[in-house]
């Protein structure tokens, strides 16, 4: 017997260091040390928690606490990630987002039923429920002024190439009548306090507005999310033809690259520093005195390196106004300095990094475009 059981832990232990599987098949997280003995793919302990709410489908054990038996290693072996991946995975749209480690909940839990127990992706040509060019349906919006959140009308069309809301369920004319190609779509569980809160922007006379939703369904704001997606995928291979689908695809819905509270001065650098909540997106960093403003109370662009941008650690010598906050970074401009102070060291390190990141990336001849429409510096 404990020969047996040797020689299953050994064969298990093969099939397991294959190269294939070193990563979890659902979010990608390296080593994963669980796997489901009924679908045959090694997963990480976060998605095997997903995996248990949906028994019927799939069943996991963990591969260093718990026994497997001969049949269940040879059907491991008989499938692993690569062979379960080109069954479940054979046919996701190209729009379709596949989340990560990092992302939240919401997507990582559609995600994988998207594959397991909807089977969604198994076969060509399959109805998918984002995929209509259309959408109409009733998510829960935050009011911009009251902060309740009351249900609205959402509209999604490809053919209009457009997202609209309106406040009556009757109402003949929209709130708003927002152009796909200026809206991004992000989950934002922790921000809206509903783990299926979803923020929407879009851009108004070339400045940031956020729309804060949530649908009590997962599913229901998954499929939100992934029409977003498509409908824009769609228009913008019509609007640029001879962009390959991948280049089309890095376009679509994008997350923030950080977010988080900083304190900044003003101009002059000499007013006393406040505290406020900063959103990085892209070349675009907006903040906000509350998280869930509708409006950035300041925005201002920043440029690649070889246009003058850059990143400091540290305040410059002699900076005058007040702060609580003691781990400075200071935002190098063709038009003036911006000083900022972080919290704790790792807040202001990741913060550079950040920065970082978009200042050494060559600027676009939209991001051109975009810099000359945008406002110039925050305002006190």
């Amino acid at each position: 017997m404990a020969g047996g059981n040797e020689r299953s832990m050994k064969a298990l232990k093969e099939v397991w260091k294959r190269a294939e599987n070193s990563l979890c098949a659902d979010c990608g997280k390296p080593d994963p040390d669980w796997a489901s003995s009924t679908l045959g793919v090694f997963i990480c302990l976060s998605c095997s928690g997903i995996h248990r709410n949906i028994p019927s489908i799939s069943k996991v054990k963990s591969l260093k606490m718990d026994h497997w038996d001969d049949a269940q290693v040879q059907f491991l072996a008989k499938h692993g990630n690569a062979v379960t991946k080109a069954t479940y995975e054979g046919h996701i749209p190209i729009y379709y987002y596949q989340p990560n480690y990092n992302d939240c909940q919401v997507l990582r839990e559609q995600w994988i039923r998207a594959k397991y127990e909807r089977k969604e992706f198994t076969e060509p040509g399959k109805h998918l429920p984002y995929s209509d060019g259309v959408k109409e349906g009733i998510l829960w919006k935050r009011g911009r002024d009251n902060g309740q959140f009351l249900p609205r009308k959402f509209f999604l069309s490809e053919r209009e190439g457009c997202l609209k809301y309106f406040t009556k369920q009757d109402a003949k004319e929209p709130k708003i009548n927002v152009k796909i190609d200026v809206i991004n779509a992000t989950f934002q569980p922790v921000k809206i306090g509903n783990p299926n809160g979803l923020q929407i922007t879009y851009l108004k006379d070339n400045k940031t507005r956020n729309i804060f939703v949530y649908h009590e369904s997962g599913k229901e704001v998954v499929d939100w999310f992934n029409a977003i997606r498509s409908v824009q995928f769609h228009y913008l291979k019509v609007a640029f033809p001879i962009a390959s689908d991948n280049e089309i695809k890095n376009r679509l819905t994008r997350n923030f690259l950080k977010e988080g509270y900083m304190e900044k001065t003003g101009p002059k650098q000499r007013e006393a520093f406040k505290k406020r909540w900063f959103t990085l997106d892209h070349r675009r960093l907006m903040y906000f005195k509350d998280p869930l403003d509708a409006f950035a109370k300041g925005e201002v662009f920043v440029g690649s390196r070889e246009n003058g941008y850059s990143v400091q650690k540290g305040l410059p010598a002699g900076t005058q106004g007040n702060f609580s906050w003691h781990y400075g970074l200071t935002i190098v401009t063709p038009d003036r300095e911006y000083l900022f102070t972080c919290e704790t060291e790792t807040d202001q390190l990741a913060w550079i990094t950040a920065f970082t990141s978009v200042i050494n990336q060559a600027m676009t001849p939209q991001e051109y475009a975009s810099k000359c429409l945008d406002a110039v510096s925050f305002p006190s």
